[in-house]
Order: structure tokens, then sequence, then C-alpha cells
């Protein structure tokens, strides 16, 4: 296939931009902080909702399809300004640490470098108007060629100075076997608190010469990155298989099920509305109080490891398109401000980041800190937590508190770079539970 010159000169571009907008991530200090850097996957327009990227036959998965697997990722977002814009999309290639791969944008994507959103429908009977866009992806016009870290990026107009959202996706190419199980950490002092990935990689199917420095391992928990674990040496070596099972590494804080609203009618009250108010021009949702949990005892629940699911509980309908939006207002109570600590309401909902949008206030005459989200119709789990002025770590500890027996997810991501070569690639994934992988 032919490439022009037009979209030659074009990937050149989106590549310089793209460099200058993305941080790699940090090294994670293995404390009770949680470290929150500036993540790529961000929305930059305020007019752009509901954004979810996940595959097509998993909704609560993490976008992860194996190379030349068939899988395809489901793309959607909400267009609130109710027109047809033109939308168009790439793909980036990152290393493990998300920095820009320095290789060539067509060693890493077949077909077009880039491509219009053309699949799109106007909202029907809810009273805030919006245009659901979706995509499906791989598809005819582009794929990736390569395994590895991947950036989409949504831009307008074919211009990329004009960035509407960005979103991650993984491909593996399934080349190692990964084995691990959690476990309560032998120190004493975080034993009832945090939970430890122990693991081992088989790795007799690539070329490695130097497993320090040909292998990256990430751990993922609960499809966050903001508090990933990152830069592991293996604690052993034993032919083709490393270990990883150091007393004090891949530890977690534990955290607790998250906190949870069920937004599926704006008629009913569910269990965790107050009241729900209603006019022609706007709904308005008034959660029930929240308190601290920090001292309260572990109680199990299920729940959705901090995502959201967009549904109505009326049958006949399509979310999608039929799913109202409110404003939706959060109480959290305390007899006094936290000194010297924002607090934020964090989850999928807030594209786990803290910014002024999912920042809360303290109403002194309600001893409650305050804040609102504007959601669409569905079912949303969030947590709350504090950032000191002049940082970026989160910290739930006086909020949620940390139990070992809660429910978590665990992703481990295991990354290549083979002799000679420029990228690293995503050569195994594996998930593990903290209740059934014990």
């Amino acid at each position: 296939m032919k490439t022009c010159p037009i979209r030659i000169a074009w990937l050149t571009l989106a590549y310089s931009i793209y460099a200058t907008q993305i941080s790699p991530a940090q090294p994670h200090t293995q404390d009770t902080t949680i470290i929150n850097w500036i993540t790529p996957d961000h929305v930059y327009q305020p007019y752009i909702k509901t954004v979810q990227f996940y595959p097509s036959d998993a909704p609560l998965n993490y976008p992860i399809i194996g190379l030349n697997s068939g899988q395809t990722l489901t793309l959607s977002f909400d267009d609130l300004q109710g027109d047809v814009k033109d939308y168009t999309y790439t793909i980036v290639l990152c290393n493990a640490n998300w920095s820009p791969a320095a290789v060539n944008p067509f060693t890493f994507i077949k077909g077009f470098s880039e491509d219009r959103i053309h699949q799109y429908r106007f909202s029907t009977f809810p009273q805030q108007r919006y245009t659901h866009y979706t995509l499906t992806f791989p598809n005819n016009n582009m794929a990736p060629k390569l395994a590895g870290n991947y950036l989409l990026k949504v831009y307008l107009n074919n211009d990329t100075s004009q960035l509407v959202f960005t979103r991650r996706f993984l491909v593996t190419s399934n080349q190692v076997q990964i084995q691990g199980k959690i476990e309560q950490p032998l120190n004493p002092k975080i034993f009832h608190t945090y939970q430890k990935v122990n693991f081992h990689i088989d790795t007799r199917n690539l070329n490695l010469s130097d497993p320090f420095s040909q292998i990256h391992v990430w751990i993922l928990q609960n499809n966050r990155w903001d508090n990933a674990i990152h830069d592991i040496r293996p604690t052993f070596v034993r032919g083709s298989v490393l270990e990883y099972n150091t007393e004090n590494d891949c530890e977690f804080p534990a955290m607790k099920e998250w906190r949870w609203i069920d937004l599926r009618s704006f008629r009913l009250q569910t269990e965790r509305v107050a009241r729900i108010d209603e006019s022609q021009r706007a709904i308005t949702v008034y959660a029930k109080p929240d308190y601290s949990r920090a001292d309260q005892h572990y109680q199990q629940r299920r729940d959705i490891d901090g995502r959201y699911t967009i549904e109505m509980m009326e049958s006949g309908y399509n979310p999608n398109t039929d799913g109202d939006y409110a404003t939706v207002h959060f109480t959290y109570i305390t007899p006094q401000p936290f000194p010297d600590a924002r607090l934020f309401i964090f989850g999928e909902l807030t594209n786990y980041e803290c910014n002024p949008s999912n920042e809360l206030h303290y109403n002194p005459a309600d001893s409650a800190y305050e804040g609102t989200l504007y959601l669409k119709q569905g079912y949303y789990d969030y947590v709350y937590g504090l950032v000191k002025p002049g940082s970026s770590v989160l910290d739930t500890r006086l909020t949620e508190g940390n139990w070992w027996e809660t429910e978590n997810q665990y992703t481990i991501l295991v990354y290549y770079r083979a002799p000679g070569s420029l990228v690293d690639e995503l050569v195994g994934v594996t998930l593990l539970n903290s209740l059934t992988n014990r």
C-alpha cells in the first residue's frame, strides 16, 4: 500500500507533539502513599464526557488484546454539544514507562496512520443533548503491528493541536508464562493492611542474555497506573525462570472495597441516593453523605474495582443514547477540615486524576466537604483521597483505611527489549485476584 507524503508529514508532527505532552511515570516509592503524575488518560475538552475504552466482549476489563488475535476494543464517548464533528484518531507506540518509542511510526502501524471516527448517533429522549460516538479497533483501516504499550489519540479536524482526549491500551505477544499469588507481607507493621504480589516468569521463548536490563515488570492494582509498582529486579534467576519474591517488594496498600452509587435511574431513589430534583432544564441528584471508613471494620462487598458501567433500570432503552446526565452532589462529613490537604473524589469516573473538577471544598456550616460531578446514568465506584499543597501524592489512609482482606485485582505486565531493539515489547500479561489467587 502506498502512503502519501501528507500522511508522513502529519505523523511526524503528531509524534513531536506527543513527545511534549506525555510525562514518563516516576518510580513508585513503596509506602502508604499513592503517586499521581500527569497521565496520558486525559480529556482535554470539557464537552466530552463518559469516555470508555474496553475489550468489545468484556466492558469492565482493561483494554488489552493479543497481537494479531482478532480481538477488538470498543471506544465510546459523548459530545455534549450535540452536533457532528470530524474526529480523527491515531495510535502511538510507547515504551514500558510510557515514553514514546524512538521508531518510525510505520513500523508499528498497519494501514493508515490516521482515520476518522465515522459511527455516531444522536441522543433521543434525554434533557441533555449529546452525540454518542463509537469506534471498533483494530479495524481494516488501522491496526498495531507490534506488541507493546499504545496511546490512542483523538483530535479534531485532522489537527493534532486540537487534542480531544487520549487513552492507553496494551497489545501482548504472549511469549512468556507468568504464575503468581497474593500473600500477606511479612513485615508486622503492614501485615494487616497491605497485600504482596509474589510471582515468577518463564522466559524460555526469549533471546535473553541479561534479564536485569532486558526485562521490565509493572504491576497494576485494579487497572490503575497512578499507584503502579515497577523497576522490580528478580530475586533469583533459575535457568529461564525469573523469581520475584523479595520480602519488601511488590507490596500495595490493600484499601477497602470501593464506595458506590447507583445512578441507573433518575426516577427511583436507590440505596445511596438521598433525593432527586428534576426540572425541565436539569436533573440534580444528592448522594447520601459519606464518612471516613479508616476506623471501621472491614465489610466484604462485591464491587467493580473503581470502574463504572453505563446502564438504565428502565427496560427497552439503549443507555448509550437514551441515558440522561445529572449533576451529582457528593458530601463527605468531618468535624474539621483536613489541615494542609485537599480532598478529591477519585476513580475511573474522574479518569483517576486529581484536578479542580473533582475536588471537594469544606463548608463549615455543614461540617462537610462538598462537590459535584456531571455523570451519565449508570453504576459508579469511587473513593476519597487527600493531596497536600504542592504535591501530586494521593493518600487514602485517613478517608478509607486499609485491610488485608480486601478484594483487589492485580495485573502483571512483562516487557522485553530484544538485543539491538529500540522498543519494549509486551510479552506477557496475567491477572491475579487477592481472594482466589492466595
